[in-house]
């Protein structure tokens, strides 16, 4: 009887045991997945669709002015959202804080963005960021020598660029 009391106890420990891990398995998923989301900047105003496919984010944080002449910002791109084709008449350079994401100049293939990527766009030059069908993605933008402008937008991005395949 001792034995079989034993037996009953160690299979609801394992069981609890296994409830537990799948609980925080779960949890951990929707933890990063919000972590990508929450960033360590505010989220930010909604980018107007006349610049992005779905939704991104923007939140300034250094503000265009004649001292720096430097605008940087976070931008949080939900998953499958980017921005139009655009230049900056300075350059632009990326830092991917989290997520996964795509960028691409005009002419060259879509790379894949990854947390820890830096990327310098060259003055003038056409290109388009944004995040991965499934990923969210968040990154900052630097903006230098804003004296010269900012951005010019143009056309949105076609699916099939989009997914690499133009």
């Amino acid at each position: 009887m001792r034995n079989n009391q034993m037996k009953k106890i160690r299979l609801a420990g394992l069981t609890a045991l296994v409830i537990l891990l799948h609980s925080c398995s779960v949890n951990s998923r929707k933890q990063s997945a919000n972590a990508i989301e929450k960033g360590i900047f505010p989220k930010g105003a909604l980018g107007p669709s006349t610049t992005f496919t779905g939704k991104a984010w923007n939140t300034g944080l250094v503000p265009h002015d004649s001292v720096y002449t430097t605008v940087i910002g976070n931008v949080y791109f939900e998953p499958g959202a980017r921005s139009n084709w655009h230049s900056h008449p300075s350059g632009q350079i990326l830092i991917i804080t989290d997520g996964v994401g795509y960028h691409q100049i005009k002419g060259q293939p879509r790379q894949t963005l990854r947390k820890g990527d830096v990327i310098k766009c060259p003055p003038n030059t056409l290109h388009w960021h944004g995040a991965s069908e499934e990923v969210g993605l968040q990154q900052m933008y630097i903006l230098p020598n804003t004296d010269k402008g900012i951005v010019q937008w143009l056309n949105p991005v076609s699916d099939e660029e989009y997914k690499g395949l133009k």
